[in-house]
């Protein structure tokens, strides 16, 4: 793998084959208390499997469209699949997202819509990935702008943090129900908030930059990015009656989830449709340049056999020819990058207008300066005994082997500074910490400090599941159950233990406490530094979480340099 950016999560994972806030202590934090808590959320999760409730009069939601009927599981109402835009296929294809039709009588929003259609996901053909993962694929179509609500009441007037959640997959694969810790129903009851989740234009059909085409295409290569402006206008117009504070709404997501949480702080047009952002092991700072996007499209028209005089055509193809011309596309493609380019393949494009300038590059747009950001990632990204329980053995020479092939006859300096500063890690530790996302993460923390108009908080992810031998360790997506209180559902990534269910509960309340304040303390961690004011320092989670200042020094500057600043 030459740069841990430039792949979804699942090619970078087959690529390395690799207590309730006490009153008073927050302002709004009282909200959080009550009986409810991350550990006897999960532990019950089993016994309430049959309490679900769904009638033809009940958890009935007003849309500007019509009205939806969902269910309600536990104490908990669940809509899935409810339309924020209409189909996107045939003429719709690569143009900005559109209005739903209004449907008369009750839809039915009792389970997950379509997916954007996407390529084959390898992770099934590789065991352990797939034991740990746990992946639900869906169905694909284009009629893909659905989204789902967790929430505690509908229509009650009671005007709850809304938690709005972007899935991973970088920006060309994943949706909103692929894996069972985006389950929003835990978080939604402990916290007393409504969760969002969302799925969106992916891959060719969101980020075809086909400007040079016709006018009618100028948007083409953002229009993924504009379905999510499309779904926060959705939730700004409507999620009152679903029981949510439009004026209080999270962004937040995770890999590719959490680039888009970045982009979308450089777009104009979602200035206001959200107030706070997380950002969860993906700290993008650049995306696509014009160039370099319309050089991708080029590939993918050459494979269907269009050019500017049959350019109608790409609207009738059927959308799997599609998917196979941008896998042919970007195997041609390749994976090295020019300066100036976020991550290869499919992303969005800085086109000017939809997107005037890269998300941190060089400054955080200023519009986006009042938005309090929580960003941070895990530390194993890279783990590397995941599929592959040999590499547990890998001893020094090994190491330095494995570093040769990646970065030729600068792998005697890689090696010198990472043993340094991990002085007792294993030889395969030492790789599993080869990522981009650790120190991208310090960088986009360093770059909206600057700014020193809203608090920014850093954190470390250290905890190691005890499953598959305890070697996946704290692997990329590891720490989603635990913001989601949901380590009981995701057992095969957790196990499911008590260890787990306590650091959940500290998690999970620190993104609610945030959610709710822009601040994420609370009684149950030690007390955290706001990273504006205190450069460097970052709340480690594990069984025992504490704050440490830059952990990685060194090596967090070489790794930079690899990833961020390409001149190593």
């Amino acid at each position: 793998m030459s740069d841990g950016m430039n792949n979804s999560r699942r090619d970078f994972l087959q690529s390395i084959a690799c207590g309730i806030p006490a009153l008073g202590l927050v302002p709004g934090a009282e909200a959080l208390a009550g009986p409810a808590s991350a550990e006897n959320l999960n532990a019950g999760q089993t016994a309430r499997r049959d309490t679900v409730r769904a009638s033809q009069n009940l958890a009935l939601g007003e849309t500007t469209y019509g009205k939806v009927r969902g269910y309600v599981h536990g104490e908990i109402y669940n809509f899935k699949g409810i339309p924020y835009g209409a189909t996107t296929a045939g003429k719709a294809r690569f143009m900005p997202p559109s209005k739903p039709a209004a449907w008369t009588g009750i839809r039915d929003t009792l389970t997950y819509g379509p997916v954007c259609p996407q390529k084959p996901n390898k992770g099934w053909g590789m065991e352990e990935y797939a034991f740990l993962y746990q992946w639900n694929d869906g169905f694909q179509g284009e009629d893909c702008l659905r989204l789902n609500i967790w929430t505690p009441a509908v229509n009650d007037h009671k005007k709850r943090p809304v938690m709005f959640w972007m899935h991973g997959g970088a920006f060309f694969s994943g949706s909103a129900q692929e894996h069972p810790s985006y389950d929003g129903e835990n978080l939604s009851k402990l916290g007393d908030v409504v969760v969002v989740s969302v799925n969106h234009r992916l891959n060719a059909f969101g980020f075809l930059h086909l400007v040079e085409y016709g006018e009618a295409y100028a948007y083409s290569g953002n229009v993924g990015m504009l379905d999510l402006v499309e779904a926060l206008e959705w939730v700004r117009d409507h999620i009152v009656g679903f029981g949510g504070d439009p004026g209080n709404v999270t962004i937040f997501g995770q890999s590719g989830g959490a680039a888009k949480v970045t982009t979308l702080m450089a777009m104009p047009s979602a200035k206001g449709l959200f107030h706070k952002a997380i950002s969860q092991s993906s700290s993008t700072v650049q995306i696509a340049t014009p160039d370099y996007a319309a050089g991708l499209t080029k590939l993918v028209l050459d494979e269907l056999k269009i050019n500017q005089s049959n350019i109608e055509k790409i609207h009738e193809l059927p959308f799997q020819q599609i998917i196979q011309a941008g896998i042919a596309a970007e195997q041609r493609l390749g994976t090295q990058l020019p300066k100036g380019v976020g991550r290869a393949g499919w992303q969005p494009v800085v086109d000017g207008d939809v997107i005037p300038a890269h998300p941190f590059e060089p400054v955080v747009p200023e519009y986006s300066s009042h938005i309090p950001m929580l960003i941070g990632t895990n530390r194993n990204e890279a783990s590397a005994s995941i599929n592959n329980a040999a590499m547990e053995s890998l001893d020094e020479d090994g190491l330095r082997k494995k570093l040769a092939e990646r970065f030729g006859d600068k792998s005697q300096q890689v090696y010198d500074t990472l043993r340094r500063v991990h002085v007792n890690a294993k030889p395969v530790e030492i790789l599993s910490y080869i990522s981009p996302y650790n120190p991208l993460a310090y960088l986009q923390a360093e770059r909206k400090a600057l700014q020193n108009a809203a608090p920014v908080y850093l954190y470390l992810f250290s905890w190691q599941t005890p499953v598959l031998d305890k070697r996946p360790r704290a692997f990329h997506c590891s720490e989603i159950p635990f913001v989601f209180a949901n380590t009981d559902r995701c057992d095969t990534m957790t196990g499911g233990g008590e260890e787990a269910r306590a650091l959940a509960d500290k998690m999970s309340k620190a993104w609610l406490s945030f959610a709710r304040t822009g601040n994420p303390a609370h009684s149950g961690l030690p007390q955290w530094p706001d990273f504006t004011k205190n450069k460097g320092a970052m709340m480690v989670f594990d069984n025992k979480s504490e704050v440490r200042t830059e952990p990685d020094g060194e090596a967090r500057k070489l790794l930079e340099r690899v990833f961020y600043k390409r001149d190593f």
